[in-house]
């Protein structure tokens, strides 16, 4: 091995039998980032956080109570298969159990995925902007990420013509619904289209309805009931946008018998401890008009919170499809980091949406809540544009 330094040499005899070297990971890691979330306002001091899209209401009164009934189950091993908790959503959705798995968060299904159907080299389609971690696990295990631009013009909506053209030769497809970050819903024989398409060319269809929950008219734009009807299609939710529980882990995922045997193989063993179980146990099945009522609630909110925005000339839009907005701050000749910061004195916090990409520097993203709040909201923004 020879150094140099100001033109003078240095040659080491290295035996590479005995060299201790760094271990290197996988090339696939090297110079892969974190993710960029919102929702990070609790680590500050009397901030409202409006920069996660989690139920406004916070989770049920009787959480802690719920939690209680699995203390004298804590010092066994959880339930691996999720037994109880499987035929609690069976029923809930009307889903075989042999369709459904469970998660750590819909962030441990959206990570199995990969690790169950996809090889290095794989070509991908993902919408673009769209959540973050879809594109991160995809990287992880090699595959090649092929974006699919949602454009302003189309109000940021997927353009089937242009998505068709990309689908040949693809390996699988990601659609958030309602999509993170712009909020758009697309309708289900929108959709279902597109799901038919993938499968007569043999690509998966990963489908994101984290969300959805939250939106009234959910039951008509699902496809949550419907994964049977196809040999491609996996749907995923979680309690923790509707519950606003982040800190409690539970997903699940939706497909047929066959893809899901294939996810089972990957799955953590004990992925969810009896905690978790217990909870989401009582909460799906006892609990979801507390869901209903706040979807309900923001709808109504957010009509009213969008015109109060529009009368202080913020370039709020037409009302949001879902319970939180994405918006462009060019009309205000601001961009996202300094509408933020400026939010941040008056004790809010937006997400800065320049994670999604460079063209998105002047896009922020803001949810609804209760109609006080929300006043609050308004005036921090009025103080902003026109203070």
């Amino acid at each position: 091995m020879v150094f140099s330094s100001n033109q003078h040499y240095i040659i080491i005899n290295v035996n590479p039998k005995t060299m201790k070297g760094r271990i290197q990971p996988r090339k696939e890691l090297i110079g892969l980032g974190d993710t960029v979330h919102g929702g990070q306002a609790w680590k500050m001091q009397d901030i409202e956080d409006y920069s996660h899209n989690l139920n406004p209401f916070g989770p049920p009164e009787d959480l802690g109570e719920i939690i209680a009934t699995a203390v004298g189950d804590i010092g066994h091993y959880p339930d691996d298969s999720c037994a109880e908790l499987k035929d609690t959503i069976s029923k809930a959705f009307n889903i075989d159990t042999e369709c459904i798995t469970i998660g750590a968060g819909s962030s441990d299904i959206i990570r199995n995925v990969p690790n169950t159907f996809f090889d290095r080299g794989d070509r991908v389609i993902l919408n673009r902007p769209s959540f973050a971690e879809y594109a991160q696990q995809c990287r992880i295990v090699g595959a090649d990420i092929d974006w699919n631009d949602l454009l302003s013009e189309d109000d940021f909506r997927i353009d089937v013509d242009k998505l068709s053209e990309k689908l040949p030769g693809a390996r699988a497809l990601y659609i958030c619904n309602p999509n993170n970050p712009t909020g758009r819903i697309e309708p289900r024989d929108k959709i279902v289209s597109i799901v038919r398409e993938c499968e007569d060319l043999g690509i998966l269809v990963f489908l994101d309805e984290t969300l959805l929950e939250l939106v009234p008219g959910y039951c008509d734009v699902t496809l949550s009931g419907m994964v049977n009807r196809f040999s491609n299609l996996i749907v995923a939710s979680s309690l923790t946008k509707s519950f606003a529980i982040p800190g409690i882990r539970i997903g699940f995922g939706f497909s047929n018998d066959g893809l899901i045997s294939e996810m089972e193989k990957v799955r953590m063993t004990w992925n969810v401890g009896q905690v978790e179980q217990n909870v989401a146990n009582v909460l799906i099945r006892d609990r979801m008009d507390y869901v209903d009522h706040a979807a309900a609630v923001m709808a109504q909110e957010s009509e009213v919170m969008n015109s109060m925005l529009m009368e202080v000339e913020f370039p709020a839009g037409p009302v949001s499809d879902s319970f939180f907005y994405f918006n462009s701050l060019e009309p205000l000749g601001m961009d996202a980091a300094e509408f933020k910061k400026r939010m941040l004195t008056r004790g809010i916090m937006v997400r800065d949406c320049s994670s999604f990409g460079d063209r998105f520097k002047g896009y922020v993203r803001y949810s609804v809540k209760d109609r006080e709040r929300n006043c609050r909201f308004v005036a921090a923004v009025d103080s902003v544009i026109n203070g």
